[in-house]
């Protein structure tokens, strides 16, 4: 075909594949919309000592979060700035949800146990709000977006 240009990008049956809206309509429930929205309950705060960043390779998404420890090592308060997509943002509202009172062990369990169910290879962890994002699973291009409040947490408890 003269004058014709090739689509760029991947291709399936010589057009461009593209996101569907009906597949973007299963990712993006009204539940996984709601719960990016919460994120406003944990402004950033300069004055939480323990800070931390995440990126996700797969899609940019980017979180920064700061903490407070109690006395006993286990979260006291959380501050969120997330540049994230609407997945990455609800597992982020999931983590903050349930992350007061936890250890730096309990942290790094789950973000162990979220990379197996990421892969496959175990259920999805017991961390309240999880389930919402449990779709997202058949998306590898939204992984490194459910991780990244576990990833910016232990980035900063390890300072």
């Amino acid at each position: 075909m003269r004058g014709a240009t090739a689509p760029s990008g991947p291709t399936t049956n010589d057009r461009p594949m593209t996101a569907t809206p009906a597949r973007a309509a299963t990712l993006y429930t009204p539940e996984i919309l709601a719960a990016a929205t919460g994120l406003a309950a944990w402004p950033w705060n300069d004055a939480l000592p323990l800070q931390g960043e995440a990126r996700s390779r797969t899609c940019g998404s980017t979180l920064r979060i700061g903490l407070a420890l109690d006395a006993q090592g286990r979260i006291a308060a959380i501050g969120l700035r997330a540049h994230a997509c609407a997945i990455g943002q609800a597992a982020t509202q999931a983590f903050a949800r349930a992350a007061t009172a936890r250890s730096r062990t309990e942290i790094a369990d789950t973000r162990a146990a979220i990379g197996a169910w990421l892969a496959g290879e175990g259920a999805l962890p017991d961390w309240p709000g999880l389930d919402v994002i449990a779709a997202a699973r058949a998306h590898p291009s939204r992984h490194g977006a459910i991780v990244l409040a576990w990833d910016a947490a232990l980035a900063a408890l390890d300072q």
